[in-house]
């Protein structure tokens, strides 16, 4: 009789491969939900580091000016960064008031943010009245360099103890002559123009040491001074000119590229001491953003503007070579009478790196 022994029964039990394969899955839901977790928490931490936060800022020119692609982009991009929190509010055509009058509510707390020159400043740190003086840069590459770099951020560093904080350096631009009396074609036609300048020691001078009758006056006055003839002339970049609609009464546009404005985005030193690490990290970031838009679109417009103006009446004149290089000489005793009020340090920082850009 044969005797067969009977079969095992079947194991039901996972292969031990099986096992490990779902102790590794589960190992590995396990750790992304923590990490996931972690994440979270941190996009709180750090959302939680904005508060919500409206900034109001000034500026002397309209909607449509270049300025208004800067801030708009800067918003843009300070609303992304804060997750919605942190707004800028921007008020337009000197609506709050002059550009020095606009820095002073800065400085002292009741206004968070200001577009303006340098000139309003100067008064308060001499030292910047180095970017007034006559025919300093030659073209914009030039301009970017030595603000971007050790120089700009020697002057930013003055501007707190005045109550102030620069985000950036935007621009103006380089500055040419209007007026309504005829072209200037030589230093000599300067003679008895009434030419309406910034509120700066340096600009009234240079004007009238070029024989003109220098008028300090408010950017926002200018075109009813224009209009009514209280001055015969005034200067300004392209973008202005245009924005400002000054070719509707002013004649006569001449080339003379005698100054770059630079434009600083300050901001109030008492706000920006009540903000977090992660609030003023974002307004500078954003700020220079805005930067690369404000001279993108201002040097673009700049080379359109001339073809406006044009079509809008305006005659256009360059000045021949050697007639400006009598207006360069004739305009170099700025720099001497100017140099202590300046101060040493900041004309030799800035001739120092204009050496070193320009190879010299």
């Amino acid at each position: 009789m044969l005797n067969i022994a009977p079969k095992p029964a079947a194991s039901h039990q996972a292969p031990r491969g099986g096992q490990g394969n779902l102790g590794t899955a589960r190992r590995f839901l396990e750790r992304s939900l923590i990490a996931l977790a972690v994440c979270v928490v941190a996009a709180g931490s750090a959302q939680a580091q904005f508060q919500e936060r409206t900034f109001r800022v000034s500026n002397g020119v309209s909607r449509d000016h270049p300025m208004g692609n800067g801030l708009a982009k800067m918003s843009e991009c300070t609303l992304a960064k804060s997750g919605g929190k942190m707004k800028i509010q921007s008020y337009w055509d000197g609506a709050l008031g002059s550009d020095l009058t606009a820095t002073q509510q800065v400085r002292t707390g009741s206004l968070e943010m200001v577009l303006t020159s340098t000139a309003p400043l100067v008064g308060i740190v001499s030292a910047l009245g180095v970017f007034d003086l006559p025919f300093l840069f030659n073209n914009e590459k030039v301009a970017d360099q030595v603000l971007d770099g050790k120089a700009g951020d020697w002057f930013a560093a003055k501007l707190p103890a005045v109550g102030a904080v620069n985000l950036a350096w935007w621009e103006n631009g380089f500055r040419h002559t209007t007026n309504s009396k005829r072209p200037i074609t030589k230093a000599e036609d300067f003679d008895g123009v009434k030419m309406r300048v910034m509120q700066n020691n340096i600009f009234i001078d240079t004007f009238k040491t070029l024989g003109s009758n220098a008028v300090p006056m408010a950017f926002s006055e200018v075109y009813s001074a224009l209009e009514t003839k209280t001055v015969d002339g005034q200067e300004n970049p392209f973008t202005n000119i245009e924005n400002m609609k000054f070719y509707e009464v002013q004649k006569y546009l001449t080339l003379t590229k005698h100054a770059y404005s630079p434009t600083l985005v300050l901001f109030s030193k008492k706000t920006w001491d009540t903000l977090s690490a992660p609030e003023q990290a974002t307004l500078k970031e954003c700020a220079v953003l805005g930067r690369d838009e404000q001279r993108r679109v201002n040097r673009e417009k700049s080379a359109q503007s001339v073809a406006f103006l044009k079509s809008k009446g305006m005659q256009v004149n360059e000045i021949s070579p050697a007639e400006m290089q009598r207006i360069r000489e004739k305009s170099k005793v700025i720099y001497e009478r100017h140099a202590k009020e300046i101060g040493d340090e900041a004309i030799n920082l800035v001739n120092g790196e204009l050496k070193r850009i320009r190879g010299l």
